[in-house]
């Protein structure tokens, strides 16, 4: 994690690269990211300031991010008082996640001017301010007011009062010792971090398995030994020769040699780079999700009303019998008596029947009523017949979405999906924070080719991807896969026009569809594949769905 540790290491990294670099622009992205261009020696450099509570940051960047077009009014700040200015020192003090940027600029009559960045890097208490040279605050970032410091326009600016001791001001082996002993008989790896400035858990518990000493069972040469690793680290550090290293699901700061400059940045770059892009891919799967599940429940909901008219229509034959009965017999009563119930005489069944009336009518009336209510539910059976073919149709539509989802890698994927969704589906409404995050679709299908002993072969990563493999992208003679009877993708096998196709192609094509399809985990699929020139598209089905012809079956364990 971005502790004191690495803010130190990476500041020492910053400072003999961008030192005098002049800053050519200030990009803003987001209201939590700010993008510092800069430019040394025919050479641009990035430097990415990231206060979002859970990725905070300040490394050199490879990964620039769109420009909102209206410019947040902090980056309209940081133009005026940066652009064109020279970069002449970036440090921290001890192990403090407070970075100073100090530039040099120039006033309205070109007198040199020397202003301050100051970069904190502290969780939700990340931010960012600017001061002039006696560092009362030009403008922050986020506005805060806390621990006796006023992070306000026009107020001096104060570092964040220290509590901890500094590891780097111990003189002796001794010192070390006193301090972890008067903190009881706590782990090292909870212990160090409270006593000291700028230690983080994880930082502990690397450094701790690296030396091979026990979190709990330490002895007296075992601390020895962390002290002197220590003060190594930090000496290597002030020269620059320590490296970040993965540890578990996070990073350290490590004493390893240097395999290329800059390393510690680049290795952060990439490290915030891709947990950003997964916490994005996440997080739209999941707003997409949400609302392609609620429109599934909606769906539900409706199919259930549409069995429950069905049900009532499985009494229409008893009052067209009714009816006719009551007509058959009706020269042996009064037709226009009002009676509770009659008995008749069946002879589709050679049995007598008890018809319950309706005693407000007559039995003349109460026949009309019988036929009007058969003729009424003949006429609802048809049209909740269709409609629940229709219903079925469109939940097995959007459970195909819910398995594309499930199963999206990449952004681009979900974009795909996205795009689907919001053109086939009434739940535009429901998109409104998907948007925010999604930005902008893929309007473009691009599929990336898979090779099988020289075969292209493409798998389709939703509906409309699938529809587009299948019905335009494919030529007649080309080979169509798909997983029997359930969820899957489309997978298109290029036969260039070439009829022997080996088995071993065909089994891999196969076993593709079987583990791009919801029976991916099963342990014998049936996989039918067949010619595109037999595969068409579902009447009135959605993106996606087909019908298809002339086709085998290969069992895929």
């Amino acid at each position: 994690m971005y502790d004191g540790v690495t803010t130190k290491a990476v500041v020492e990294e910053l400072d003999s690269c961008l030192k005098n670099a002049k800053i050519n622009r200030v990009m803003q992205p987001t209201k939590n990211d700010i993008i510092l261009e800069t430019y040394k020696n025919g050479e641009r450099y990035y430097l990415e300031i990231s206060t979002v509570p859970d990725n905070c940051r300040v490394c050199l960047t490879s990964h620039l991010k769109e420009n909102p077009q209206n410019a947040y009014n902090f980056c309209m700040l940081l133009r005026k008082h940066l652009n064109s200015s020279k970069i002449i020192e970036i440090s921290n003090f001890d192990l403090e996640r407070t970075i100073e940027m100090k530039f040099e600029t120039h006033n309205e009559l070109n007198d040199i001017e020397i202003k301050r960045l100051y970069i904190q890097i502290m969780s939700r208490q990340s931010n960012v301010i600017l001061t002039n040279e006696k560092r009362v605050i030009i403008d922050t970032l986020k506005h805060y007011d806390g621990d006796n410091r006023e992070l306000l326009p026009a107020h001096t600016f104060k570092f964040a009062p220290i509590l901890k001791t500094s590891f780097i001001d111990l003189e002796t082996f001794s010192d070390f010792l006193d301090l972890i002993s008067e903190n009881g008989e706590e782990l090292l790896s909870q212990k160090l971090p409270e006593i000291f400035i700028g230690f983080s858990k994880n930082f502990i518990l690397y450094t701790i398995q690296r030396l091979e000493i026990d979190n709990r069972e330490y002895s007296y040469k075992d601390l020895e030994k962390l002290y002197n690793y220590l003060k190594d680290l930090f000496i290597k550090i002030d020269t620059n020769k320590v490296s970040a290293v993965e540890f578990g699901k996070d990073y350290t700061i490590a004493l390893e040699s240097k395999k290329e400059n800059l390393q510690i940045n680049k290795f952060l770059d990439e490290f915030y780079y891709k947990k950003e892009q997964k916490d994005l891919i996440t997080q739209s799967k999941n707003n997409l999700l949400r609302v392609v599940s609620n429109s599934l429940k909606k769906v539900y909901k409706k199919l259930e009303n549409i069995n429950q008219k069905l049900k009532e229509c499985e009494n229409m034959e008893k009052y067209r019998l009714y009816g006719e009965l009551l007509t058959a017999n009706l020269y042996k009563i009064n037709g226009n008596q009002n009676l509770d119930k009659i008995n008749v005489f069946n002879y589709y069944d050679d049995k007598e029947i008890t018809i319950e009336l309706d005693n407000r009518f007559s039995v003349s009336k109460n026949i009309e009523k019988f036929f009007k209510k058969y003729n009424k539910l003949k006429n609802t059976l048809e049209i909740v017949t269709e409609q629940k073919k229709e219903t079925q149709k469109e939940i097995d539509y959007i459970e195909s979405i819910i398995f594309s989802l499930e199963n999206a890698k990449y952004m681009k994927d979900i974009s795909g999906i996205y795009e689907e969704v919001s053109n086939n589906l009434v739940v535009k409404k429901d998109f409104k924070k998907f948007n925010q995050i999604h930005n902008k679709k893929e309007k473009e299908i691009k599929l990336e080719p898979i090779d099988i002993l020289g075969y292209k072969v493409y798998v389709g990563k939703n509906n409309m991807q699938n529809e587009y493999l299948s019905l335009k992208f494919a030529d007649r003679n080309d080979l169509w896969f798909h997983a029997q009877k359930i969820h899957g993708s489309h997978v298109i096998l290029k036969t260039e026009g070439k009829e022997d196709i080996p088995e071993e192609v065909i089994y891999e094509c196969a076993k593709l569809a079987k583990e791009n399809s919801k029976a991916k985990n099963a342990i014998n699929v049936p996989v039918d594949y067949c010619l595109v020139k037999f595969v068409r598209r579902m009447p009135n089905g959605k993106s996606g769905m087909v019908n298809y012809t002339n086709f085998n079956t290969i069992f895929v364990k």
